[in-house]
């Protein structure tokens, strides 16, 4: 009957993993099933605990990076979180030369930086070519064509 809390366990974690598509509870169910299996030949419960961070651990390190590298290349996976902000229109709000200034980007003030080194003023509207830390590097913003809405780097809806 032990076999069933693992299991259970299993269960939870692959349910968590729906949720967070992080390909990393699931790597810990797979370490629950093994100590259920564990528990099924009459391994003692420290063997079976060992068992399954073992196998957790091993499919951490082995299994997960392949498996998300086959995942990039079959789906197109959203940038999220900093990375997601390349490509983004911004402005100017203080002075921003190789050095320091701030933008106001997605609604926020950033700190930011010129990618090439030179002094953009207030007002002036930018791109961000990169995040580096907590600060946007940006360029000032290509001129887009008459009737055009997308933002720089931004596909159209």
């Amino acid at each position: 009957m032990g076999w069933l809390w693992w299991v259970g366990g299993a269960l939870t974690l692959g349910i968590l993993e729906m949720l967070s598509l992080d390909l990393v509870l699931v790597m810990f169910a797979g370490g629950a099933l093994a100590g259920g299996l564990a528990y099924a030949l009459g391994a003692p419960v420290a063997v079976q605990i060992l068992v399954a961070a073992v196998t957790s651990i091993v499919l951490l390190v082995a299994l997960r990076p392949w498996l998300l590298r086959h995942l990039k290349g079959r789906v197109d996976l959203p940038e999220t979180n900093a990375a997601a902000l390349v490509g983004r229109p911004a402005t100017v709000v203080s002075t921003v030369d190789g050095t320091t200034g701030r933008v106001k980007l997605v609604g926020e003030v950033w700190t930011a930086r010129t990618a090439d080194g030179g002094s953009l003023p207030p007002g002036t509207a930018v791109t961000v070519t990169k995040i580096d830390g907590a600060t946007a590097v940006v360029s000032p913003a290509v001129a887009t064509a008459p009737g055009d809405t997308a933002a720089p780097g931004v596909a159209p809806a």
